[in-house]
């Protein structure tokens, strides 16, 4: 009785095991939104890393979260690094290629609660009445992200992030477009 008991745990395991290998090897999140300013207006929230706080949707979650900034700021190079309570893990990001009012590539590593590395992106592309800005993120998945992904959709759980932090983003840019130039400036 025991040996059967074994031997189904055993086949289930496997079965298992086999689903999981055949689960999708790559991830991509991607979401859009258009804000009313200019690109160049747009770009220098999200490049410059000091910005993060004002628009980012991780940004409070963890009032006690340290941080830091090394490199040149907004600019090939710079980083911010992070370490905090379980809802934001700890990581950095770096920027890897920037065109100033274009596009962003930045080099995402989080550390804890797992360590996995992938490419973040932004776009930021004129269009009438503002700026269609888009957040995108890829990453490859082991097995140990494969088998994450039986349980949780990355699509569903990262991509509210990204229209949270896109809709904050927007907030931050209409309303720095819209202050007059001084208020502008104090910001």
């Amino acid at each position: 009785m025991l040996k059967k008991l074994l031997l189904a745990i055993g086949i289930a395991l496997a079965a298992l095991a086999v689903f999981v290998a055949t689960r999708p090897a790559s991830y991509r999140v991607s979401r859009s939104k258009t804000i009313a300013a200019p690109p160049l207006s747009v770009y220098p929230l999200v490049a410059d890393f000091h910005q993060w706080e004002k628009w980012s949707p991780w940004a409070k979650l963890d009032p006690a979260m340290k941080t830091s900034y090394a490199g040149p700021a907004a600019a090939v190079g710079s980083s911010y690094a992070w370490s905090g309570n379980d809802k934001v893990g700890e990581g950095r990001m770096t920027i890897a290629f920037a065109k100033p009012g274009e596009r962003l590539r930045l080099r995402l590593e989080f550390l804890k609660p797992f360590a996995s590395t992938s490419s973040t992106e932004f776009s930021f592309a004129p269009k009438a009445g503002g700026t269609e800005t888009s957040w995108t993120m890829e990453g490859h998945n082991d097995f140990l992200g494969k088998a994450f992904s039986v349980f949780m959709n990355m699509d569903k759980m990262i991509g509210n992030d990204f229209e949270k932090g896109l809709s904050q983003l927007k907030a931050v840019a209409e309303a720095d477009a819209s202050a007059p130039p001084a208020a502008a400036a104090a910001r």
